[in-house]
């Protein structure tokens, strides 16, 4: 049956990516349709069900100010909220929370089926339909032809998915769910290359099974803070996590298992998570090691499964059963379902625009674990730039790319296009070399003017933010202004600190001590903010050194420099053909973005600026 209706934007997956892709598109006012496997598993959390991290909070900020879902939805089903790192300073706070993966999956489901503009339909897509090297609509298993003048494919790992548990393989992109064969083979046809990731689930174990007593304990901050700046509040009850560790007779069972899984006894070859290994790959290249950290994490208020973080593996069910059972706390454990691998085609970023856009065909849009990343968030991020970057693109605008200095979102899609990958790609801080300044605490600051432009901040909300920025201002204005005088009263407060105070001190250098905090301040000067905005005038006034001193280098930062879209890489001289076929196939939009590319100097580069102002001042000429 062939629907005639053309739509602006058609979604290929409904995984993090594919949401956000789909909503991005349709609350800017193109026609969209999300094509999903299952309706029922829209948003699921396969893995571990958490949102946030080490570099990936970061992430998830970032596209808040600009407008996405995902954390509005971590604040409305969080069980678990922490912000890691707070030892260290405030470029490296990274927030994370455990979900209840049920309310989380059902809360955006009921968001995406109620948004305009947006058309849901369940099937799998075999084929992609390009005429003349453009998109032109997709077709599923069932014969039903979508017509598209975009379309962002979102397919997880359910292009080419196999599922591996020993030496028993499925086609599958997660477990019962089957793969999307047919589009792995479109895409081959179509000229697109993969390569074969792997990712690794741990076992569901039934909590009544274990013995969680004597196990450390995590728990939720004393001050909750939520994702979204607008979230006023976290409602929902918050649960205790439990760490444990392997040992030397766990060691014993995987060393022994390993030659039954296919991915370590020869059979199969394939790269996985670096640093989201699987119990096989920390036993067998780290055997110096006698244990291996283990979080047993709830899977939601309301079920008995729990997800045994730091336990991924692949080999046969009893014998993970066997080394299951050797670690502290998990003795007696039943499993509900059991671990296994997913191996499944990506394809080299260096294939992609920075748009998100492909190099080889035109309207196509890869978001999400197919562009060789792992995690939610980094799946999500790119769904989002994908979405947004498609639709612009229908009328011919400006594509909309994000830098490094300006956000982490802009450190991964430059990664990822500049670079390419060799195994799954996860986002840390010490990838931004800017990111004192894109710290997680100022992301609406720096970001949410785009999303205010691009239609997907509301004018309620971007108003409550400029009011909010003034009253940080406002206030740190006072405090410059605001004398601290020397006297008995303030000396024996401030001493109670450990400071001491030879004369009369303005409020804010009082509060640039290490040993002083904001809260403190406010009680010798009065008045003062609170939550967020008290957070805000701390960071700043506290790193204002660092912060000015970043903000100034930044200002005359390679990225700055363009590279004009008719600049030709031919003929250079001094200029290496290696580094030109280089510059040729990544296209760099920046001097940034190809000083970055793998292999070419810097000397390279600095040939490459004076060939550009060369041909900028012929042409302004």
């Amino acid at each position: 049956m062939d629907f005639q209706k053309i739509y602006d934007v058609i979604v290929v997956g409904a995984g993090h990516a594919g949401c956000e892709a789909s909503l991005a598109a349709a609350r800017m006012g193109a026609d969209t349709l999300m094509l999903t496997i299952s309706i029922d598993n829209i948003a699921l959390m396969p893995c571990n069900p958490a949102i946030g991290g080490i570099g990936k909070g970061n992430l998830v900020k970032d596209m808040d100010a600009l407008g996405g879902e995902m954390a509005k939805n971590i604040d409305e089903t969080g069980i678990q909220f922490r912000v890691l790192n707070k030892r260290k300073g405030p470029a490296v706070w990274c927030s994370r929370a455990q979900a209840d993966k049920y309310l989380y999956k059902d809360r955006f489901q009921t968001i995406i089926m109620n948004t305009s503009s947006l058309d849901v339909k369940q099937g799998i897509v075999t084929e992609v339909l390009v005429e003349n090297r453009a998109v032109r609509g997709v077709e599923t298993a069932c014969g039903q032809t979508f017509l598209g003048r975009r379309i962002v494919i979102c397919g997880g790992t359910f292009i080419g998915g196999e599922i591996f548990i020993g030496d028993r393989v499925m086609e599958a992109g997660r477990m019962y769910e089957p793969a999307a064969t047919g589009l792995s083979l479109s895409l081959k046809k179509i000229g697109f290359k993969p390569v074969r990731l792997k990712t690794d689930t741990p076992a569901r174990l039934h909590i009544d099974s274990l013995s969680l007593n004597g196990l450390e304990e995590y728990v939720s901050d004393n001050i909750l803070i939520p994702f979204s700046t607008e979230t006023k509040s976290i409602n929902l009850p918050q649960i205790k996590c439990y760490g444990t560790q392997t040992n030397g007779e766990t060691h014993k069972v995987i060393r022994e298992a390993a030659e039954k899984s296919l991915f370590y006894n020869g059979a199969r070859q394939s790269n996985g998570p670096r640093y989201c290994p699987s119990m096989e790959d920390k036993v067998l290249k780290f055997p110096e090691k006698t244990g291996h950290k283990l979080v047993i994490e709830p899977e939601g208020l309301n079920t008995k499964e729990v997800h045994v973080n730091g336990f991924s593996c692949s080999i046969p069910v009893e014998l993970q059963i066997k080394a299951y059972r050797t670690v502290k706390g998990m003795e007696s454990c039943q499993f509900i379902r059991p671990a296994y691998a997913v191996q499944y085609d990506a394809y080299q970023p260096t294939g992609l625009n920075h748009n998100y856009e492909t190099k080889l065909i035109k309207g196509l849009f890869f978001g999400g674990q197919l562009n060789g990343t792992s995690g939610y968030e980094e799946a999500a991020v790119q769904g989002f730039m994908a979405g947004v970057n498609a639709v612009l693109s229908l009328d011919n605008k400006e594509p909309f790319i994000l830098g490094r200095n300006e956000s982490y979102i802009g450190v991964l899609t430059d990664d990822l296009v500049l670079k390419g990958i060799t195994e799954p790609y996860r986002m840390f801080t010490s990838r931004s070399e800017f990111r004192l300044l894109t710290r997680e605490d100022n992301a609406e600051e720096r970001l949410i003017d785009y999303g205010y432009r691009l239609g997907l901040i509301s004018k309620t909300r971007y108003e409550r933010y400029q009011q909010d920025m003034q009253e940080v201002n406002n206030e740190i204005e006072r405090l410059k202004n605001t004398l601290i005088k020397k006297n008995s009263e303030n000396e024996e407060y401030l001493s109670k600190f450990g400071v001491s105070i030879s004369q009369s001190f303005k409020a804010e250098e009082l509060l640039k001590r290490p040993q002083l905090s904001y809260d403190d301040i406010i009680k010798l000067t009065g008045g003062g903010l609170s939550g967020r905005k008290a957070r805000q005038v701390e960071i700043k006034v506290k790193y204002s050194g660092y912060i000015e001193s970043m903000e100034e280098s930044n200002k005359e930062d390679i990225e700055s420099i363009v590279i004009p879209d008719n600049f030709s890489y031919d003929n250079i001289s001094g200029l290496r053909l290696e580094y030109s076929d280089k510059l040729k196939n990544v296209k760099p939009k920046t001097l940034g973005q190809a000083l970055r590319i793998p292999g070419l100097t810097k000397t390279a580069v600095s040939v490459l600026a004076v060939e550009i102002y060369k041909h900028n001042k012929i042409n302004k000429s």
